[in-house]
């Protein structure tokens, strides 16, 4: 698929986002599918230490939040050609927190997992994000989305399944889902302390909720992080077409 009419459909639809885009042109398409947000809450006390201290760790009343993405990414291109074979689909499941830097809210990722050689390589030195290497496997069983990911270190491990069971909605603007799921760009902190940001577009996100029976989730504990007994927050969202900006140094 080259750049067409999907794509400039996308640039257009920019009435939600936070802030305009870049000036600059993107440099890479992707879509994530059968996409499973499950989000716990966890303390600041927790979260500041594994955070780098140049970006402010954003709570939600009072509260940060951890999430976990397991998905599968295809489609991807960058901008004016076609999907390389070898390195256009492929599993991912990422740890996530919620950050702020200069006043722009974003993602913080404590780990990348990732099922292909060459995406992990590429994305660790294009964009500094932590990727590792994990043999992941995606299957359906009638709705139910299967998926078992093993990192190549065996140091985390996710196993479960997903199915969405309601209603598919928007999240509104001043809603938990929208302060956990709305994010436009993606930051790193170098060895040297400064900031790394890509910017990122999409539409809106449509979610579902979600059911979930995750059997072994090792993954935020090889972050470092205990997560509550608790269930999850739970999201379901079938694709979402992504724009993505080239790294650029913060000031």
């Amino acid at each position: 698929m080259g750049d067409g009419a999907e794509t400039r459909a996308i640039e257009r639809a920019v009435g939600h986002r936070p802030w305009p885009l870049p000036a600059g042109p993107w440099v890479m398409f992707q879509s994530w599918r059968e996409l499973l947000f499950a989000h716990w809450p966890v303390g600041r006390e927790v979260l500041r230490p594994l955070v780098p201290p140049a970006l402010e760790v954003e709570e939600w009343e009072g509260r940060g939040w951890v999430g976990v993405a397991a998905f599968r990414l295809v489609g991807l291109r960058p901008r004016g050609s076609p999907a390389l074979p070898g390195l256009s689909e492929f599993p991912e499941l990422n740890l996530r927190t919620y950050v702020r830097y200069a006043g722009r809210p974003g993602i913080y990722f404590f780990s990348l997992d990732a099922g292909n050689r060459l995406a992990v390589a590429g994305a660790r030195l294009g964009y500094r994000l932590p990727y590792r290497l994990a043999r992941i496997r995606i299957e359906r069983e009638g709705e139910w989305v299967v998926y078992r990911s093993r990192r190549a270190d065996g140091r985390a491990e996710f196993v479960g399944r997903y199915r969405p069971v309601g209603a598919g909605f928007e999240p509104a603007p001043g809603t938990l889902e929208h302060f956990l799921i709305e994010r436009y760009a993606l930051y790193a902190v170098l060895r040297s302390g400064r900031v790394l940001r890509a910017d990122i577009h999409h539409r809106p996100w449509q979610v579902r909720p979600a059911e979930a029976r995750i059997e072994r989730n090792t993954v935020a504990s090889a972050a470092g992080i205990d997560l509550p007994d608790d269930e999850p927050l739970l999201h379901y969202a079938a694709r979402q077409d992504t724009l993505v900006w080239p790294p650029r140094l913060e000031d």
